[in-house]
């Protein structure tokens, strides 16, 4: 087998806080030795999520089992997730903050199934996948990610089956969101049909500008290419996408210092 150096595009500001969040584990449960020190882990993690590096290839690269690879990527990855915003916080920091508006989004994970798994077909993205709904600010940061519901799981149902719509309100925030999901309350969603009035026309195309760069959160999320296709049990998109969140929340404070 052969070996070489990689380059992870990610910041040691990062890293250090994922091997902290593992030496505080272990510290907790009192675990004395392992394999790979937190520092190492944390990067083996990484790798798996950064750049969707199979089991047996981080296992042969960190000198480790394919089965203790997984452990620990399964170990982290659920670290990570308990510490993603809820929705109440998330929204009233968002609020604290100031935004003008915030921009709800739905985008499809796919995952590796047949096309006799209806429950997970998405007809609106022809694959099959994992629904998640994703809050972001004005300037495309992520504010929040769901957990995760069938492909075949309308955005507007997914918005309903998360409280997402009640939380906004108690919170009077102005949310903006795509056709999608046209009749639901409380969200300013474009207008729909033909031949509309100049004013619905230019009316959508101011919602089409202040929506756009907050869609910039859903290709964040993208950018981590163990979200390109999973290849595990379809429910863990929803805590893959919410570790993943963590870890982008911690990348850009150290890219604005």
């Amino acid at each position: 087998m052969l070996f070489y150096r990689a380059a992870l595009p990610l910041s040691r500001h990062t890293l250090n806080y994922v091997a902290g969040v593992i030496r505080r584990h272990r510290s907790k449960i009192g675990s004395v030795w392992r394999k790979l020190d937190p520092g190492r882990q944390a990067m083996l993690v990484l790798a798996y999520l950064r750049k969707a590096e199979t089991y047996s290839d981080l296992g042969a690269g960190f000198e480790i089992s394919t089965t203790t690879a997984w452990r620990y990527v399964e170990e982290t990855v659920e670290l990570l997730a308990e510490r993603a915003p809820k929705l109440r916080s998330a929204l009233r920091q968002a609020k604290k903050n100031g935004h003008a508006y915030l921009i709800l989004d739905g985008t499809l994970i796919a995952i590796d199934r047949v096309a006799a798994d209806r429950p997970y077909y998405s007809g609106k993205h022809r694959l099959h996948g994992m629904n998640i709904q994703v809050i972001a600010t004005p300037d495309g940061d992520i504010v929040w990610v769901s957990g995760a519901l069938p492909g075949s799981v309308h955005d507007a149902k997914a918005a309903w089956i998360w409280q997402i719509i009640h939380e906004l309100e108690s919170c009077g925030l102005i949310v903006l969101a795509d056709k999608g999901y046209q009749g639901v309350g409380g969200l300013h969603t474009p207008y729909k049909g033909r031949n509309k009035p100049e004013s619905q026309k230019q009316a959508n195309r101011a919602h089409a500008r202040l929506r756009g760069r907050g869609e910039r959160a859903n290709a964040q999320l993208k950018s981590w290419k163990v979200l390109h296709k999973l290849r595990c049990c379809p429910h863990k998109a929803g805590t893959l996408a919410k570790a993943i969140h963590v870890l982008q929340d911690h990348e850009l404070q150290a890219e604005r210092g």
